[in-house]
């Protein structure tokens, strides 16, 4: 999808399970490593980044464990969140045991209060040696700079999990093993990101959902959700696969015509399905409609926005109708008509 604001890339990774793992190579969050090691103050700039991505990784498992029920598209989402340290820059790992574990190469950074991991007593600083018996090992492209293999590497063993099955972890702890029984816990699949940098940019691309992390310095986590809850909402209706199948063109084409059109629907399918899947996670649909009428210029450029996206009143107004479309007594989780198009060619 296009990079503009709601379709953007990179910084802490959270995968389909919730599992966040930072990507801390100097190409997307730049570290002076020779300025930072010494640094009294190191720990609470990891600290602040732990709370973000903490922040990110509890929005992200409420929507998709209570929606759950209406994706055709399940992953576990025990709501751990990990990170490896060969993701890191070279010069700030040494310190990096005394404020996260790492034990190993994979360590648990954070763990969503009231998850499937939590209640299992899986602990942030837990380092994870192993994944149903298979041991996690760092790969050798991180030795010498940021590299997200190993984390990859652990991602795709977790994925490889049946999601209505119990995930069993090898856990290390200050030297102690012990093993873990987490039950299980779907959620509709998607990984989450957060984009390290100045700028109020959101994209999904079919796999991925990134936020930038200037949302959780401006906003809080009613209004997160929101923009959480939109691009979610594009991979659960496959959105960039149905656009490459209907053969749309990006770039500066990508706003005429058919190709505009056919950005801007999906667009409005996001926003529409988003409020659903906040409604199903227990936040306030009518969040959406304050966002967009009182913080849409902010994101969406205004004047001079992409006309791939309808205006931000455009959005408010039919958000607005859609939450009234919601019958009041509605089951939870409510599944919109909507969903039966997520497979549908868009023409």
């Amino acid at each position: 999808m296009s990079r503009v604001p709601f379709l953007s890339s990179a910084f802490v990774a959270l995968s389909a399970l919730l599992l966040t793992v930072p990507h801390r190579a100097p190409a997307t969050a730049p570290l002076d490593a020779a300025a930072t090691v010494e640094r009294s103050d190191d720990a609470a700039l990891f600290g602040a980044m732990r709370d973000a991505d903490l922040r990110l990784a509890t929005i992200a498992w409420r929507l998709a464990t209570a929606n759950a029920a209406i994706c055709r598209d399940v992953a576990p989402t025990p709501g751990l969140v990990i990170h490896a340290i060969d993701q890191y820059d070279p010069g700030v790992r040494k310190q990096l045991p005394a404020l996260f574990g790492f034990d190993g190469p994979v360590a648990v950074e954070a763990v969503v209060a009231g998850s499937a991991a939590a209640k299992a007593g899986v602990l942030a600083n837990d380092t994870i040696a192993a994944i149903d018996g298979k041991p996690l090992s760092a790969n050798p492209a991180g030795a010498t700079q940021a590299n997200t293999a190993t984390r990859d590497a652990a991602q795709r063993l977790l994925l490889a999990e049946p999601a209505d099955r119990p995930l069993r972890l090898t856990l290390v702890r200050k030297g102690a093993r012990r093993e873990v029984t987490v039950p299980a816990q779907p959620g509709c699949r998607s990984r989450f990101e957060m984009l390290m940098g100045p700028g109020l940019t959101a994209s999904a691309d079919g796999d991925i959902v990134q936020i930038g992390s200037r949302f959780f310095e401006r906003f809080d986590d009613r209004m997160i959700a929101v923009v959480v809850g939109h691009e979610f909402s594009h991979n659960i209706l496959h959105h960039r696969d149905r656009l490459d199948s209907a053969g749309v063109k990006r770039g500066i084409l990508s706003e005429f015509g058919r190709n505009g059109r056919l950005f801007r629907q999906t667009e409005t399918e996001a926003d529409l399905l988003g409020v659903v899947l906040m409604r199903n996670a227990g936040y306030d649909p009518q969040d959406a409609v304050r966002f967009w009428r009182e913080h849409g210029g902010e994101v969406d450029g205004g004047l001079f926005r992409s006309r791939t996206h309808p205006s931000s009143s455009a959005r408010a107004d039919a958000v607005a109708a859609e939450i009234a479309t919601i019958p009041a007594d509605a089951p939870t989780p409510y599944r919109p008509p909507l969903l039966d198009r997520a497979t549908a060619p868009l023409r």
